[in-house]
């Protein structure tokens, strides 16, 4: 078993990367009632965190372990629209996974359109930008490992989703993403960006992977000390994401400022 993830700081090298490993971490996934939201929550069950679900639905969480053991966690429900109201949760918060998403497949409404944005992409850059705040107000930063937001973008930055809105939407938020690290990032805040291939959920139920297996790669990843998680059965994802997400890098940084 990987040693766990989360608050106090110890240190290992892996293949010569300094990767830093934090001990009980306090984490907060949005999108909790889904596939994914609930595998990464066993995940980081496993590596001892203190886990907070955020989903948007009145359903209360039934998870328990691989023993069938239940598995303790801090239910809270909010909506889109709401994120300001987080702000006290995330004081307390060492990584916030953004997952939460929606797929209207083939309806191009104006409903449809504005549903997809805020959930996707808007919902999502606000929650990065208060927490990026909360982090940059804490007092006692000596003390403290450096905070985390993981973003799922989804595989559909970069390739066909055959839903057009899912794809617009979730490359808007990676176009953010890039956009925003250059000023969020810092010593006291870590962005890792989750690219995933299709996995069974209620969005995709016919997608090719497990979810727990998608939530088990992540960590993995993470715990290696990747900002670029990619997960997916496609071998071109990971040669074109990297390049994409460079290209990016070099535009934004050359084209705009602070």
């Amino acid at each position: 078993m990987l040693p766990p993830l989360g608050r106090g700081l110890s240190a290992k090298l892996a293949r010569g990367t300094r990767v830093v490993v934090m001990q009980h971490p306090v984490v907060a996934i949005t999108g909790a009632s889904g596939a994914l939201g609930q595998a990464l929550l066993r995940s980081w069950h496993r590596r001892g965190a203190r886990l907070i679900a955020l989903s948007c639905g009145p359903r209360r969480l039934d998870l328990c372990d691989s023993e069938g053991s239940p598995i303790p966690v801090r239910e809270i429900t909010w909506c889109v629209g709401q994120e300001q109201e987080l702000g006290g949760l995330l004081q307390d918060v060492d990584v916030l996974v953004l997952n939460h998403g929606i797929n209207v497949h083939d309806d191009r409404s104006a409903a449809a359109t504005e549903q997809s944005l805020q959930v996707n992409a808007l919902s999502g850059l606000r929650l990065l930008e208060l927490f990026a705040t909360v982090v940059a107000q804490r007092p006692d930063q000596a003390g403290r490992p450096r905070a985390e937001v993981w973003i799922n973008t989804s595989e559909a930055e970069i390739q066909p989703a055959f839903s057009p809105l899912y794809e617009i939407s979730k490359r808007l938020i990676g176009q953010l993403l890039s956009l925003r690290s250059l000023e969020l990032v810092s010593p006291q805040l870590r962005i890792r960006r989750l690219v995933l291939g299709p996995f069974r959920s209620g969005l995709n139920p016919v997608g090719l992977m497990g979810a727990q297996f998608v939530a088990d790669q992540v960590l993995v990843q993470a715990q290696l000390g990747f900002n670029l998680i990619i997960v997916t059965p496609n071998p071109l994802t990971y040669l074109v994401m990297p390049l994409a997400t460079l290209g990016r890098w070099l535009y934004f940084r050359s084209l705009t400022r602070g």
